[in-house]
């Protein structure tokens, strides 16, 4: 398991209780509905788009800097929940997110999946969301394979004014 090294602007979240959350989630839905539906700036959600169907924010515990993720609006598990046009548009945002990535961090590659279910991975199993993020050769370095520790170099805020101001107008 791979262990990320924090700068401090992550503290408060650390010290945090569930009563400081910025998003309480209501019964019946799912975080990322919580989080959509929350009336919260989208520069505190991370909301990055949001489109008719679907909507992409930033990875609150990324992989590495620029970690977006594209999710229907409705907390669905799985691909074939979706409808056609949410099916449709979910794939476009995927396709955005990877020309604002692209734009903002030109990495040298890029990883697009999605974990279907707590079997294969999937944090958050109730609603279907599809990673998009930067990849670099040699991006996994000595603090990984020494001290099983990834260090993210960019505070999540400013990730989100980068991608954000990249992002393709649909």
């Amino acid at each position: 398991m791979v262990e990320h090294l924090w700068a401090g602007w992550r503290m408060p979240y650390i010290r945090s209780t569930p009563e400081d959350q910025p998003v309480t989630i209501p019964d019946g839905m799912t975080l990322f509905e919580a989080i959509l539906h929350s009336g919260q700036p989208d520069d505190e959600t991370y909301i990055l788009w949001r489109g008719e169907h679907s909507f992409a924010l930033l990875n609150a515990y990324p992989y590495t800097s620029g970690h977006v993720m594209v999710l229907p609006r409705r907390g669905v598990p799985l691909l074939s929940d979706l409808t056609a046009d949410e099916h449709r548009e979910l794939w476009e945002g995927v396709r955005l997110a990877t020309m604002a990535i692209t734009a903002a961090y030109e990495p040298q590659g890029m990883n697009v999946g999605a974990n279907l279910g707590r079997g294969a991975g999937a944090g958050f199993p109730d609603h279907l969301h599809v990673h998009v993020l930067p990849r670099w050769e040699g991006d996994t370095n000595f603090m990984t394979s020494v001290a099983n520790v990834r260090v993210m170099p960019e505070a999540l805020h400013d990730s989100w004014l980068r991608i954000r101001d990249a992002w393709p107008v649909a």
